[in-house]
């Protein structure tokens, strides 16, 4: 499987989102976005830290009508308690020691675009209460100025914390928490949708295969397997960087991470709650061998059949697919390994 192929696959499943996987979860959230995106309301997206926030927001944001207009992003959590308001809003010149010059601030920067606020649950109470003036009245003025500054402006904002236990804390306002969960949007930690995880496996080795000029054609099953059963609880940027790490060490056609990096997770290599609408271990390996079979036109062996590309023996591959219950696959002499049916997995 070359490079190229695995980024024509990852393609197929992220239009026009942007975002890999087809679980429930998944699909539920796009349905989300295709709601929220046409309309002007404010947009708060709630998930665990690299699950994704900024990647929904920038799919709200080119499904909009303010498309054609910037996207501007600030995450909170990274600037000065005392410059975030500067950042905003922008400052005129001698506004306060070191503002030699007059500067705009990330409002006016998206007029009639969007404006991205990460870690909103990091901002100071005395500055949320300008943004909240800002979400209902369009309007502000710069630091050191008396000039109302009006703008045309969609925020949408992210966080990583509970607003609503840090509005009973007295740490997060009431009014501006009211005012930016117009339309929530959780996001789900990658643990609870691991069936999305082989299609982000080939995504990621498409996109760093192709920038480090290397060919990956083999996953090996095993590789697979302990990836897909890993709890990742830095979520899809964690699996990220396992697999940049995993192809700059690979020396070969077959991609060789250092699984070392995975703890076992013993509690969920087995099975996952199919109760709460979510696949097992075995569901998600089946989906992986069903992919690479139907990539390989069900040609199970050979130099460029489905087992050497899962880096397996052509007689394992065979009896895992039986195990599995997938049937109708050819050996590399094409003579049919069984009957052919049709599987509810692929629907």
């Amino acid at each position: 499987m070359t490079w190229k192929t695995f980024s024509e696959n990852a393609n197929r499943q992220t239009a026009p989102h942007g975002i890999i996987g087809t679980s429930r979860l998944l699909t539920s959230l796009m349905e989300q976005i295709d709601v929220v995106a046409p309309t002007d309301s404010t947009v708060l997206i709630q998930g665990e830290t690299g699950t994704g926030k900024e990647l929904v927001a920038q799919a709200i944001h080119n499904l909009s009508p303010r498309r054609d207009a910037p996207l501007v992003k600030l995450n909170c959590a990274a600037i000065p308690a005392g410059l975030l308001e500067s950042e905003l809003f922008g400052h005129e010149r001698g506004a306060f020691t070191g503002a030699l010059t007059q500067r705009i601030g990330r409002f006016e920067m998206a007029n009639n675009g969007t404006l991205f606020l990460d870690e909103i649950g990091d901002m100071a109470l005395d500055l949320q209460a300008k943004l909240l003036r800002v979400l209902q009245e369009h309007e502000f003025e710069r630091l050191g100025s008396t000039r109302t500054t009006r703008v045309n402006v969609r925020v949408v904002a992210a966080t990583h914390r509970d607003l609503s236990q840090m509005v009973e804390n007295k740490e997060f306002r009431a009014d501006l928490f009211y005012r930016l969960s117009v339309f929530p949007v959780s996001l789900p930690p990658l643990r609870e949708r691991r069936e999305d995880i082989p299609a982000l496996v080939r995504h990621f080795i498409a996109q760093y295969s192709g920038r480090m000029n290397k060919t990956i054609e083999v996953i090996p099953s095993e590789v697979m397997d302990a990836v897909v059963a890993h709890d990742w609880p830095g979520n899809v940027r964690q699996l990220q960087n396992f697999i940049e790490h995993g192809v700059i060490v690979s020396r070969s056609a077959v991609f060789q991470p250092s699984l070392s990096q995975l703890r076992p997770e013993k509690s969920r290599v087995t099975s996952i709650s199919k109760g709460a609408g979510l696949k097992t271990l075995e569901d998600a390996t089946r989906d992986h061998v069903l992919q690479t079979l139907e990539e390989t036109k069900w040609v199970v062996g050979g130099r460029h059949g489905a087992a050497a590309r899962l880096g397996i023996a052509r007689t394992t591959l065979i009896a895992k697919m039986r195990r599995l219950g997938i049937e109708g696959a050819r050996d590399d002499s094409g003579r049919s390994t069984g009957r052919e049916q049709t599987f509810g997995a692929l629907a």
